[in-house]
């Protein structure tokens, strides 16, 4: 299985291959230090001068969303699921829709750099340390994973460098991050997706001329009960049914993409609010296009192991070594080619983590450093940025260390913190939607939505949902003519859906009920509780603002009159209201430039 049954020669063209990704990638870094002068402000690096344009954005938005977890992840999930993934095109369409029509325009307007500065325009200063605090924590675990993950799991197949691997991509992409911030950020992950769809494309290719025509993949796949789009069940405790992917992954992807520091940074960038739309739509484009690549990739996968699954007969330790074994399978006789699907699988990581660094450096400088040390200039702000990408840089290195040595630990914590997503888009809903919510109403809401995601969260953690929650798909090894014998020991993990599997000896009745919710419903009951009680609250302690019930029909009738004098009398000014005066004469709020 290791590297060295593949002929020496091959080996060397996968390395010059992944060595060449990683080299293009730097060069961007390095042509957009200097391009245009340079990084004169903090807001050039942060933002790219919000001077992008939307085919770039979309294209680096469709990057960062597909981790190497995507590309090793998602094949392998069809693989023994089924095609039901697929019906996440309909998700990406919500979740598009409602970014680019509620989320965006709020934060485009306010011209902010960091997506927690409105929660400090909305609400106060503490509730924007919460979200600053949770998405730093959050994305850091995320990306030590990240750059993990896949390098285990492609090292086990083709025996390709772990270490070697983790720390070049992290330093390349801390290198291009650090000098060439926003842009160079951007640019990488347009070549880096083209990278990625070259690396699906050529699985796909190639399996369909092994397989004689893609008549066949289909075929098999159709028999082998892989086509299993509909499946209305309403239960939400089943894994996949129409609605939970509907429903709860509109949800979970929505905290991503709406409110998310690390995506929302990115389209903020465009030059005009025109552009920042049509990024996100075009990134739909590419999001489904990645979803029928990935689908693809899954089917043939089935096609070609239908009567052998390696999973079962031991020769990979883990599902999402799948792709890699198939990919040294298919390309036996190819020098390079195998490199090219790794250097597509670290693609995937190299776009993640570095809108994750730059993400992180935007948070920490905007709402860390600028509050509380006013008489920085510019130039200085924009040397701090950068040494924050260098510094966040290592972190997320030294997580890809600790992940190593604390997998599971570091996946359930993730996935804990994944939680977070749920509560924060409910806080920022309550602000955009909800003129009457105050900052009391706000904190208990979003407490009370933490506290049951996890609650649940850590319930299904400690209790995994049964088999039947989940259908996996049958799989066969009748075909297998092989010696079952493997040297694979250690077993990846993949992030998103295996996590601990200590099995507890009896199972209470809440494990069979609330534990083992849908884990795309998380999100759903985090937002849900967070808006309601954050309504609740706030309705019960603005009456000494005003009446909020004369308040809330108030802002009904006057929601798109350009109306000021209605949010006098509230030290919590509705945002429809905020929005309105940026055609008078107020071009401050709370001494921010609009």
């Amino acid at each position: 299985m290791e590297g060295g049954h593949r002929g020496g020669g091959g080996a060397v063209w996968d390395y010059v291959v992944f060595a060449a990704m990683l080299l293009v990638s730097a060069a961007i870094g390095i042509y957009y230090a200097f391009a245009g002068g340079g990084q004169k402000t903090s807001k050039d690096f942060l933002m790219g001068g919000r001077s992008m344009s939307a085919l770039p954005v979309a294209l680096s938005l469709t990057a960062s969303f597909m981790s190497a977890v995507t590309v090793l992840g998602t094949p392998a999930e069809i693989y023994r699921y089924g095609a039901i993934f697929c019906i996440f095109a309909i998700t990406y369409a919500l979740v598009v829709l409602c970014s680019a029509e509620i989320f965006l325009p709020v934060f485009y307007r306010l011209g902010i750099t960091s997506t927690y500065e409105y929660l400090e325009l909305r609400f106060n200063k503490y509730l924007r340390l919460c979200g600053t605090v949770l998405f730093i924590i959050q994305t850091i675990l995320y990306t030590g994973i990240v750059i993990y993950a896949p390098a285990l799991a492609l090292n086990q197949v083709t025996g390709f460098d772990l270490w070697g691997a983790v720390v070049a991509t992290g330093v390349v992409c801390t290198f291009y991050c650090t000098l060439g911030g926003l842009k160079a950020v951007v640019w990488t992950d347009v070549f880096q997706v083209g990278i990625m769809v070259a690396g699906f494309s050529s699985v796909i290719i190639r399996a369909v001329v092994v397989q004689e025509g893609i008549g066949r993949i289909v075929n098999d796949s159709y028999h082998g009960g892989r086509l299993n789009f509909w499946d209305f069940n309403p239960n939400p405790l089943q894994r996949h049914t129409f609605w939970t992917i509907v429903i709860g992954g509109t949800f979970t992807w929505t905290g991503i993409y709406g409110v998310n520091q690390s995506q929302v940074q990115r389209y903020i960038a465009c030059k005009s609010r025109f552009h920042a739309k049509m990024s996100l739509y075009i990134n739909l484009v590419g999001l489904w296009a990645i979803l029928v690549c990935a689908t693809l990739c899954g089917l043939s996968l089935y096609s070609i192991y239908k009567d052998c699954d390696p999973w079962s007969a031991k020769q990979v330790s883990a599902l999402d070594q799948l792709m890699p074994y198939l990919v040294l399978d298919i390309f036996k006789d190819f020098p390079g080619m195998p490199g090219l699907f790794v250097a597509s699988a670290y693609s995937g990581t190299l776009s993640t983590v570095s809108s994750s660094i730059n993400a992180l450096a935007a948070v920490t400088v905007e709402d860390l450093i600028r509050p509380y040390f006013r008489s920085l200039s510019e130039k200085k702000l924009s040397w701090i940025s950068m040494g924050m990408s260098l510094f966040y840089g290592g972190v997320c290195i030294a997580m890809a260390a600790l992940a190593s040595l604390l997998g599971a630990l570091l996946q359930a914590a993730l996935s804990i913190f994944g939680m977070v997503g749920g509560p924060l888009l409910g806080l920022f809903a309550l602000g955009i939607l909800c003129s009457f919510a105050n900052g009391i109403g706000a904190f208990v809401g979003l407490v009370t939505g933490f506290v049951v995601s996890l609650w649940v969260g850590i319930g299904s953690q400690i209790y995994p949902p049964l088999p039947e929650r989940t259908l996996p798909l049958p799989l066969s090894t009748a075909g297998c003519n092989i010696s079952i014998s493997s040297n694979l020991t250690t077993s990846t993990a993949n992030p998103l859906t295996t996590i601990f599997s200590t099995q507890a000896p009896e199972r209470p009745v809440l494990a069979d009920r609330w534990y083992s919710l849908s884990y795309l419903y998380f999100s759903t009951l985090g937002t849900l509780i967070t808006i309601v009680v954050g309504m609740i609250i706030s309705l019960l302690t603005g009456q000494r603002e005003e009446n909020c019930f004369f308040h809330f029909t108030k802002v009904v009738v006057l929601s798109w009159k350009t109306s000021t004098n209605a949010a006098e009398g509230t030290d919590n000014p509705a945002f429809s209201h905020i929005e309105m005066d940026v055609a008078s004469d107020k071009n401050k709020v709370n001494g921010l430039h609009i």
